[in-house]
């Protein structure tokens, strides 16, 4: 049988499944099919249409040909509801959605237990909201998204570990379901299935295994990280920047909580410290208003634009909602009115390296850890301005690539299992470090102007 394995991953604004082929300590990757995540509102509620993307990845495996395993990964915190009988219960709730507005402000502080940045969109604050609703009252179970999906390939129930620990309902330390604070809260024990873990067979679809894995996309990002050594942080850049570090235990100190850090789970039980930035959505929202222009030519004239003329702290919620980016932009950094797009575009990227730099700098300060490089992943590894930007700002080398990491990590996991790659996320990171394109990106010596541009958006 071919040592091939299919990956289906799954982003917040498009899905895909991904074939990686390994031979003779190689990795070769096949996006075999793309497919659209366009959430819908519908009665006010922006939901997540489950339904065509589960289409989607039947069409992807078809196309994928025989593997030996398949393995999911996608965005975190959302989930769906079924009821006694399997069915699911509305499509899931879009963790833009604003039900959760103002929900965190009414629970005591938790991260001494589940470790997490405090979010409105966390899974502890959806099912809260959730709590008086028909919907509620008739689940049987909660199962995350990749979860979700895998109970229809293979009928089979389970939480995987790395996903469940973004719910907040998990113990950051034991690594499993905190029954007391699920009690304490008033939430439904039985909601929550057993915990299973990146490795564990969930079950067959048409005669295939299908494997869990890292079931978050960023700890699957994570694994592909190219590091050779600890003194590494890390950026999965996307919709979302995850910028942090991999330690082997929680940090839960006081000056960590202030200082919105989370605590999630990793592949072979380790925790990725980290902090949400809101990442290249505001620009992905910009480019979706002006109707997807040239954005080569656009990030050529944003290059040129004057460096940190105009910033904003980009961690702001007036940022989180769609619509209106560009208005909002233009408001919040006090744009000119006859800025050109291009001067918007270079106040997004000059403000997210901004944010990079803040949780580099922070992660590694309440860590203990001196960081000597910064590895940028995903998406955002091909924006070669943001890249140089983060350099500049952070006053490190920045290593970009893999762009495909989410993919390469799922499929790491799925062949370690099969026996086709052996040993831990070192001998992994060393495959990736052979096999895919990094970029290295030195800081120019601008780090006072930085400095100075951080103090005026309070990093």
């Amino acid at each position: 049988m071919s040592d091939a394995f299919a990956a289906v991953d799954l982003g917040a604004s498009s899905g895909r499944v991904v074939v990686g082929r390994f031979e003779d300590g190689h990795l070769e990757l096949e996006v075999v099919h793309r497919f659209a995540n366009e959430p819908v509102r519908v009665n006010g509620t922006l939901h997540w249409d489950i339904l065509s993307l589960y289409r989607g990845v039947l069409d992807g495996l078809r196309k994928a040909g025989p593997v030996r395993s398949i393995g999911i990964d996608s965005w975190a915190v959302d989930y769906g509801l079924i009821d006694a009988d399997g069915a699911l219960l509305g499509n899931p709730v879009h963790y833009r959605d604003s039900r959760t507005d103002g929900i965190a402000d009414r629970v005591r502080d938790i991260y001494g237990i589940c470790g997490l940045q405090k979010l409105p969109f966390n899974t502890v604050y959806q099912l809260l909201a959730a709590e008086p609703t028909a919907q509620y009252t008739a689940a049987h179970r909660l199962l995350m998204i990749p979860d979700l999906l895998a109970y229809w390939l293979t009928g089979e129930i389970g939480a995987e570990y790395t996903n469940a620990s973004t719910t907040g309902l998990l113990d950051v330390r034991t690594r499993e379901w905190s029954w007391p604070l699920i009690s304490e809260l008033g939430l439904r024990s039985t909601l929550l299935p057993p915990v299973r873990h990146p490795g564990d067979r969930i079950g067959l679809f048409e005669g295939t295994p299908v494997v869990a894995v890292g079931s978050h996309d960023t700890a699957s990002a994570v694994v592909a990280v190219p590091a050779d050594g600890t003194d590494f942080a890390y950026i999965s850049c996307g919709t979302w920047s995850l910028v942090g570090l991999e330690l082997d235990a929680p940090v839960l100190s006081e000056q960590s909580r202030a200082a919105n850090f989370t605590n999630e789970g990793g592949v072979d039980s380790t925790i990725r410290y980290l902090r949400n930035v809101m990442g290249l959505w505001p620009l992905q929202e910009c480019l979706r208003e002006w109707d997807s222009p040239d954005l080569p030519a656009l990030l050529a004239e944003a290059a040129a634009k004057p460096a940190l003329a105009h910033v904003v702290d980009l961690d702001d919620p007036v940022f989180m909602p769609p619509g209106d980016m560009e208005d909002r932009l233009r408001k919040t950094a006090g744009l000119p009115g006859d800025a050109d797009r291009a001067t918007v575009v270079r106040c997004i990227l000059d403000s997210l390296a901004l944010a990079h730099r803040r949780a580099v700098r922070q992660a590694g300060e309440l860590a203990g850890r001196a960081v000597g490089v910064v590895h940028l992943v995903g998406g955002g590894a091909l924006n070669e301005l943001l890249c140089q930007l983060t350099a500049d700002a952070c006053g490190l080398p920045v290593l970009a690539g893999p762009v495909e990491a989410t993919a390469i990590g799922n499929l790491l996991v799925q062949a370690r299992a099969a026996g086709v790659v052996e040993g831990g996320l070192d001998a992994m990171r060393a495959l990736v470090r052979q096999t895919q394109r990094i970029v290295r990106y030195q800081p120019a010596a601008t780090i006072g102007a930085w400095d100075a541009a951080a103090a005026r958006v309070g990093g």
